[in-house]
């Protein structure tokens, strides 16, 4: 028989005797739809950011004036660094939204941003000149490599990914942002 301590810790909607077809399977919970609430906001707004500098839409710069935005930022070669961050927000956003290898997709964004927030660092906290804004993407995107998609995600799907571990998240934030460390240093 369990102890109180053992029942008070069992979650009703997660039969621990062996399955059978009356129990109960698990059951949406609100965490699992918050975390697809903030997996679709951050990855359609990086998605987004991507398409305006590979693709000019959502009146954004295209590829040619974000690479001179690149090149005037310290970045050698701006064009192919434009290239490298558009298709990173956009493939990066796309997988976040549906919760496709979620802690690569968010390291990604991690890296992006916080070269982003290196950009723009001298000018203070508050928009439109601050880094608020992509530090808010940054934690995101990295409280998602953490805590994984949700049940509601493609990774349920992959046997590796199936069940999310802090390991991969750390893992993945430690990625995005030794990467973007990398990609500073070769900023003049």
């Amino acid at each position: 028989m369990a102890s109180p301590a053992e029942t008070t810790l069992r979650s009703p909607d997660r039969p621990t005797g062996p399955a059978s077809p009356t129990a109960p399977g698990p059951s949406l919970h609100g965490y699992d739809l918050g975390l697809v609430l903030l997996r679709v906001v951050v990855g359609l707004t990086m998605a987004a950011h991507g398409s305006q500098k590979l693709f000019g839409w959502f009146d954004g710069a295209g590829l040619d004036d974000t690479g001179q935005f690149f090149t005037m930022s310290g970045y050698p070669s701006g064009k192919a660094m434009a290239t490298v961050a558009g298709l990173t927000e956009t493939f990066g956003g796309l997988a976040l939204v549906i919760g496709l290898c979620t802690p690569l997709a968010a390291a990604a964004i991690v890296g992006t941003m916080i070269n982003a927030v290196a950009v723009k660092w001298d000018g203070g906290f508050f928009a439109p000149n601050g880094v608020e804004y992509e530090l808010l993407l940054t934690s995101a995107a990295a409280a998602l490599a953490l805590t994984g998609p949700g049940r509601l995600a493609v990774d349920r799907f992959l046997p590796v990914l199936r069940a999310h571990r802090l390991a991969y998240g750390i893992a993945a934030v430690a990625i995005g942002v030794v990467t973007a460390g990398v990609i500073l240093m070769l900023r003049d």
